[in-house]
């Protein structure tokens, strides 16, 4: 009888040593290998599942030395988990974008449909395009790059834009630190995203798409290839989609690797052939985007989000999450945590509880000191802050912000004071340089806090750092300087003692 063993071909499960557990397998006879996605379970990777009656059952961290064992007897192996949608970690998600990630076949289009692949695009098919981007309006569903912007608004901008030709943008260009959610979706479940991308061509009367994707993904990049060969293929691409009258083009197009191109504008830009710098808006990119034609853009998580909210339904997702929070977010945990990975739930959901009850608190096992929430620009909280409920106003209340729910733990031995400055740091390195504030106001800012450190006229240079921070925030073109002075000004308020040492 032939076993079907499932080994994740995710980018952090190879990184540890995944393909030679699958060679391993691979050349044991009854064996069928799937590679899967990742559950983002990433400290148990390579995480190994055993297909049985009933369900899949979990063995992790699997080296290859370990797969013959594991085979012989499965129950009383030491690195046996148990049936892996019973594990702690997933009963506490509820997972809608994530659904298809570590269960599919990323590149099989039996396996998407088998676990309800494409009922969004079909049931989208049957409806006007007006009636799309009312189902996005009441799913109440918001930018998930960080914006949060309600995306049935950017899509009823556009679908109500005139023009014969309108563009479907996906900006895959992840570069915060600490987050990694796009891309294990992208490895994980692309045709998800392709699906979600379609229904918005169909919303909006696009007639192509593109996915910007940074250049340090490689794996995502081949894998998304292949999905869009395979979508074309199966007809859910192309001329006459589905059999309806939408025809959708989408390409893959590499970014050259800047940080700044995960702000929209700058992403346009370099699709266009330039150097990625930022607009000036107006005009918005829903009206005036990509060749200077109407135009959709979110980031991967929105759009993959969509076929959930058309299958289903816009008021099942609204069910999910707090005030104007609706849904589920995708929370990414790194840094100095005992259990890092993705984590799926309902918007509300205390910081806290992400931290210490999933995370298991600090991999050091000293104590949280302090966490960062919404990438290098999000702000330091102390861990006398962790109960504020991950909602986009909640978070705001807290001047904080949830981003693209990358979250970063320091433990104890942290210095706050050089965690400010790699704020500041971080900004002049990747400023695109077009606007003042933000380019000379980073310089400066580094320059600043190094004379603090240093203890040279540190009351008076506190006052200068204050003043600049409240420069960058007013005056920068983007978000890139407007929100630097975020980290740095938290990190003040909440750790001032190590500015002063």
């Amino acid at each position: 009888m032939t076993r079907t063993v499932y080994v994740p071909r995710d980018t952090a499960a190879r990184s540890v040593g995944a393909d030679a557990v699958a060679e391993k397998l691979a050349g044991i006879p009854g064996v069928r290998v799937v590679r899967n996605g990742s559950r983002g379970m990433l400290w148990l990777e390579p995480l190994l599942e055993i297909a049985t009656e009933d369900g899949r059952i979990g063995f992790g961290p699997v080296g290859p030395d370990d797969v013959q064992a594991i085979l012989d007897d499965p129950d009383g192996h030491p690195l046996a988990l148990g049936p892996v949608d019973e594990l702690p970690w997933m009963r506490a998600q509820s997972r809608v974008t994530f659904a298809r990630v570590g269960v599919v076949d990323p590149l099989s289009a039996e396996d998407h449909l088998a676990h309800g692949g494409q009922r969004g695009l079909r049931r989208a098919l049957d409806l006007s395009p007006a009636d799309v981007v009312e189902e996005v309006t009441t799913s109440g569903l918001r930018g998930r790059g960080g914006a949060g912007f309600p995306t049935g608004i950017k899509w009823k901008t556009v679908h109500e834009a005139e023009g014969p030709l309108k563009f479907v943008c996906c900006n895959a260009d992840e570069g915060d630190s600490g987050t990694f959610a796009d891309r294990m979706l992208m490895e994980g479940d692309p045709f998800t995203l392709i699906e979600g991308m379609t229904i918005a061509a169909h919303a909006v009367g696009a007639s192509e798409g593109y996915i910007y994707l940074r250049s340090e993904y490689p794996d995502a990049a081949a894998i998304l290839s292949s999905a869009i060969e395979v979508a074309y293929a199966r007809g859910w691409l192309g001329e006459s989609v589905h059999g309806s009258s939408l025809s959708f083009d989408l390409h893959l197009r590499i970014g050259a690797g800047a940080y700044i191109c995960g702000e929209e504008t700058s992403m346009l830009e370099s699709l266009e052939g330039k150097r990625g710098m930022v607009r000036a808006k107006p005009p918005i990119p829903a009206l005036e985007g990509l060749f200077g034609k109407p135009t959709v853009v979110n980031n991967v998580i929105s759009l993959a989000s969509v076929p959930a909210v058309l299958a289903d339904g816009g008021d099942a997702y609204a069910e999910h999450g707090i005030g104007r929070s609706r849904g589920t977010s995708v929370f990414q945990l790194g840094g100095n945590i005992a259990r890092g990975g993705v984590v799926e739930t309902a918007f509300g959901i205390p910081l806290r509880e992400l931290v210490e009850d999933l995370g298991g608190g600090t991999r050091s096992g000293r104590p949280v000191r302090a966490v960062q929430i919404g990438g290098p620009l999000g702000a330091y909280l102390p861990a006398s802050k962790l109960d504020v409920a991950t909602g986009y106003e909640e978070m705001a209340e807290s001047d904080a912000m949830l981003g693209h729910g990358g979250i970063v733990v320091f433990d104890d031995t942290v210095d706050m004071a050089h965690m400010a400055r790699f704020a500041m740091e971080f900004c002049a390195e990747e400023s695109c340089g077009k606007c003042t504030p933000c380019r000379v106001g980073a310089t400066r800012g580094v320059e600043t806090i190094d004379k603090i450190i240093a203890g040279r006229d540190r009351d008076k240079n506190l006052v200068v750092l204050n003043d600049l921070c409240n420069l960058m925030t007013k005056g920068s073109l983007c978000a890139m300087g407007g929100l630097t002075p975020m980290p740095v000004q938290s990190a003040l308020a909440h750790f001032e003692e190590d500015f002063r040492r």
